[in-house]
């Protein structure tokens, strides 16, 4: 990939919620802004290899994705208002108050959650919007297909305009009834830059993962006794801090009982597990899921070598968390613990219940493929291999995969 390559791509990671943000502020409109926004890094692909690279890459998209909006409302108005024209060029309405939230992606974020959009549309465009991730990637986060995918977006879309859903900060008072739909975005905008989904992309995409992570921060100190808020900050960290052992310097995925675990964050890892020692020790309050799930990854960052794992501990996490979240991946997950306890054969009769809906989920077929070969059932463990191989989406897994599906011999 050259300079300018990268620069594109860079530029793409870092402002696509920037520029989004601001031409959806101005112009009140996400078809236009992403559409706009689109334009202007397409303009970009053609204009900055021949150009360079802009002294200010954010602000010459941004300006150009104006140009862009305004050409098409133009366009799409025929009117030869003189002053209405003026208006768009020159912008000179005072921006609004800001309200409780002073960060323009965070306010695009709440905006996207408006309550009246079905939670899964609301994640679904936030993702796109603000995450800047494709429709393909979206949908292999979905476990849906691409055009199913592509219509919900489409619709939520449709409905804040039909609605008139304005692009408007929600009152203190507002936040925490909004805030779960928030949550679910950022775990999963984290979740994509943790392992990226895209064929085309870094397999870790540490630009998502730290935008993730930045707005968490942000809605913690909005709502700094709000227990879930706490625990997917926590649960970002701990996970963010074994990051750079987590790809291996050939580009393949490094299983967390391979890991060095002396190459991971420190930091993060003391200020996650300070944050779940907070919620723990919260009186009364029962945990949710995403406190939950830090706890399982302090138990796991806790141990100084995979030998160590306090799987008992995991195992007992995994049997509250099913109770909030019954969904067949924290089950497979649970499975996990299960075969470190109870025996790869338990864990396998567990797994193999999910198949009806799992199939179309590599982590399933991954899963089934390890206890199968712990099993020494090596014939169906590399059928399981491959079929695991062939929907994975990220380069650094297949390569892992492939690496353990070739050792059966």
């Amino acid at each position: 990939m050259s300079d300018v390559e990268e620069a594109i791509t860079r530029a793409h990671h870092d402002e696509w919620a920037r520029v989004v943000a601001a031409l959806t502020r101005r112009f009140g409109d996400l078809d236009v802004a992403e559409e706009a926004a689109a334009e202007a890094f397409t303009t970009a692909v053609q204009r900055w290899p021949a150009d360079g690279v802009p002294p200010n890459p954010g602000a010459w998209l941004t300006t150009t994705a104006v140009r862009k909006a305004i050409d098409r409302i133009r366009r799409e108005n025929k009117r030869d208002d003189k002053h209405k024209e003026a208006q768009m060029v020159y912008d000179n309405t005072p921006p609004e108050p800001l309200g409780a939230i002073d960060d323009d992606r965070l306010r695009l974020i709440f905006t996207c959650c408006h309550p009246a959009l079905a939670m899964e549309a609301r994640v679904a465009l936030t993702l796109r919007m603000v995450g800047g991730l494709t429709v393909p990637e979206i949908a292999r986060a979905f476990l849906v297909a691409e055009s199913a995918m592509g219509q919900r977006i489409t619709r939520a879309k449709a409905k804040i305009k039909a609605a008139r859903i304005p692009y408007r900060v929600p009152s203190a008072e507002d936040l925490p009834v909004r805030v779960s739909g928030v949550l679910a975005v950022l775990f999963l905008v984290f979740n994509e830059g943790y392992l990226a989904t895209g064929s085309d992309t870094d397999p870790v995409r540490h630009d998502l993962t730290a935008e993730a992570i930045r707005l968490t921060r942000l809605i913690r100190a909005l709502l700094p006794d709000d227990g879930e808020v706490a625990g997917l900050l926590a649960l970002m960290l701990l996970t963010e801090a074994r990051r750079t052992a987590r790809v291996s310097a050939s580009g393949e995925l490094v299983a967390l009982d391979e890991q060095d675990r002396g190459a991971w964050d420190k930091a993060l890892i003391a200020e996650g597990h300070r944050l779940v020692r907070e919620r723990l020790a919260a009186a009364g309050v029962a945990p949710g899921r995403y406190q939950i799930l830090a706890a399982i990854n302090a138990v796991h960052t806790f141990a100084r070598d995979i030998r160590d794992t306090d799987w008992s501990q995991v195992l007992a996490l995994y049997d509250q968390l099913v109770r909030l979240d019954p969904s067949p991946i924290v089950t497979l997950n649970r499975a996990i613990a299960v075969a470190e306890l109870d025996g790869p054969d338990v864990a396998l009769a567990a797994v193999e219940r999910l198949e009806h809906r799992l199939a179309g989920y590599h982590a399933y077929h991954a899963t089934r493929a390890d206890l199968l070969r712990r099993l020494g059932r090596g014939q169906e463990s590399r059928a399981a291999y491959d079929k695991a191989i062939e929907l994975a989406g990220n380069t650094a897994e297949t390569a892992y995969l492939t690496r353990r599906r070739d050792q059966l011999g």
